[in-house]
């Protein structure tokens, strides 16, 4: 419950101090005496957005500031989660606003980001300004209704998850499906790159060997001939000319016939061998080197041929290599691959995705179900409480029916029916209501939810709209024992009928000088509640009647 509010340079309000009480108050005061700015700054307090421009004529600074008394409430892991000291019974929210566009929130004195003072206000206020009433004609709104008297958040939640399942498996199935569509339309183009590839017989490392392959072929002559003076120069012509092994072998055998006579021509005759048997090793390779080197113009015709079929895949493909056409050439595979069991891969998704739509439907039955239940908890609550306020034929009605497909919330599409007149068809309330009609409605449907969700405060700005007399009254009535129920109802109203029935009265008001046009809140006596409701019934002239007829409603309370 809403106990002090505390508001320092916020728009007309240099400085506001109040406590307010438990059960059923009323706020009056004239248009424009200052009750939004002060709705306003609590809207602060609970994560609304700030604009620098509400902080009063030349201040820097705004606070504002609350106490509220927790007890009862169950937050205390709502703080944990939030990493918020829990400090008892007591919780105080503060907002600064500072003229350099910079806002700073707090909760029992710990900063805290605007979605957790949001989370936190959630649970302490809800505050029903006349815009919300439109709510009402939102199918969305009339679902959460139903679903905050069936009490089914575990079961909205187990559902939410079910169907994020189901969306990633049909996702997943629809994905599979474009890719393999799209894999089909270029299948024949794809066995005809891979059948390109796959007659290169390509094998890492085969094009430095052909390359070096095509080198020898091209410079066959040279080289052969290259390798015969190799051979010649060593071994000799076999006519004429000695080789260089034949007159080493020879100054081999002068160094060891003078061996016995020089110890060290033995040494040099030994150091000659070694070289000969390399020697000899080496002509004997450039002899078969040479023999087996063949001029063959067919064979270079040949590689020539692989090596440009290759170069021209490379400048196809965009790539540098053949290692990179080899990869590519194992991913054409693959794909077709995948393509030729692709309905075993489609197969799986449709299973996956089969199964996660039947376990979402089968929670989706019980959430039905629930919200059936409460259905007629709503409609007999709504009967009771609208015939009351002036609507004695009313027809209320939940409609409950099935979606085609399953949404994020649920199978069903929930429309509230009424009818205000005896005789007529029930329809959907956002074609036949009228305002008056429109603003009972809500308010029996937050009486009934307030109940439900445990809402400690609930301020209504102006929920009276559209409406007079006696069902003005009755509407008071209806916020007076929701006060009596254990909640904190304030009612900001310009109705005398509604002021009279409130068991607390604060009233708005503003004082002008040469300096500053300020608005001040204060808690009226009973004879200021006299006052303050013949004001209300009789304008800015007071009369006698007004003020008996004050009395009087005040005394009918």
């Amino acid at each position: 419950m809403l106990q002090k509010l505390s508001i320092h340079n916020y728009v007309l309000i240099k400085e506001l101090e109040i406590s307010f009480h438990e059960g059923f108050s009323v706020l009056t005061g004239e248009t424009g005496a200052g009750k939004s700015i002060i709705l306003g700054a609590i809207n602060l307090l609970m994560g609304q957005r700030a604009d620098p421009k509400m902080i009063s004529e030349g201040e820097q600074r705004c606070v504002i500031e609350a106490e509220f008394n927790i007890e009862g409430l169950n937050l205390e892991p709502l703080f944990t989660s939030l990493d918020l000291d829990y400090d008892g019974p007591s919780c105080i929210i503060r907002r600064e606003l500072t003229a350099a566009g910079k806002s700073r929130a707090f909760i029992n004195d710990s900063p805290v980001a605007l979605a957790s003072l949001r989370e936190v206000g959630d649970r302490l206020i809800d505050i029903h300004s006349q815009h919300k009433n439109l709510l009402l004609t939102k199918e969305d709104f009339q679902l959460q209704v139903l679903d905050t008297i069936a009490d089914d958040s575990a079961l909205l939640s187990n559902y939410r998850q079910a169907h994020e399942r189901y969306r990633q498996a049909a996702h997943k199935l629809a994905a599979a499906k474009e890719t393999l569509a799209k894999a089909k339309a270029d299948e024949d183009y794809l066995r005809f790159q891979l059948q390109q590839l796959t007659e290169l017989n390509l094998e890492s490392g085969r094009q430095a060997e052909m390359e070096q392959e095509q080198q020898m072929l091209e410079h066959a002559e040279e080289i052969k001939e290259a390798l015969w003076h190799v051979t010649s120069a060593l071994q000799g012509d076999g006519n004429v000319s000695e080789g260089a092994i034949s007159a080493l072998r020879n100054a081999s055998r002068q160094l060891q016939a003078v061996s016995s006579m020089m110890p060290a021509a033995a040494e040099l005759s030994d150091r000659l061998e070694s070289q000969l048997i390399e020697l000899r090793d080496i002509a004997s390779t450039a002899e078969s080197e040479g023999e087996a080197i063949d001029v063959n113009p067919s064979r270079l015709a040949a590689v020539e041929e692989w090596l440009s079929a290759l170069y021209s895949a490379m400048k196809k493909f965009h790539v540098d290599d053949e290692e990179a056409l080899i990869s590519l050439r194992d991913q054409f595979r693959e794909q077709l691959g995948a393509i030729e069991n692709s309905d075993e891969h489609i197969n799986k998704y449709t299973r996956e995705c089969e199964e996660a739509h039947a376990a979402l439907i089968a929670i989706g039955r019980q959430l039905t179900q629930e919200r059936q239940q409460a259905a007629k908890v709503v409609e007999q609550q709504m009967h009771d409480r609208l015939a009351p306020l002036g609507i004695p034929n009313v027809q209320f009605q939940v409609s409950i029916t099935e979606l085609s497909e399953p949404s994020e919330s649920g199978l069903n599409q929930v429309t509230f029916l009424f009818s205000g007149n005896q005789g007529s068809p029930l329809r959907p309330l956002s074609e036949v209501a009228s305002g008056g009609e429109i603003a009972r409605v809500m308010l029996s449907l937050k009486a009934l939810l307030s109940g439900a969700r445990g809402l400690p405060t609930i301020i209504f700005d102006e929920i009276d709209t559209g409406v007079s007399g006696h069902i003005a009254e009755r509407m008071a009535q209806t916020m007076l024992e929701m006060g009596r129920e254990g909640r904190q109802v304030i009612s900001i109203t310009h109705l005398p009928q509604i002021a009279a029935i409130g068991q607390h009265h604060y009233r708005v008001y503003k004082t002008e000088s040469d300096a500053a046009t300020e608005s001040h809140i204060m808690e009226l006596t009973p004879d200021e509640r006299i006052t303050e409701i013949a004001h209300m019934l009789s304008g800015a002239q007071l009369t006698q009647a007004a003020i008996d007829n004050a009395k009087a409603l005040l005394k009918a309370k």
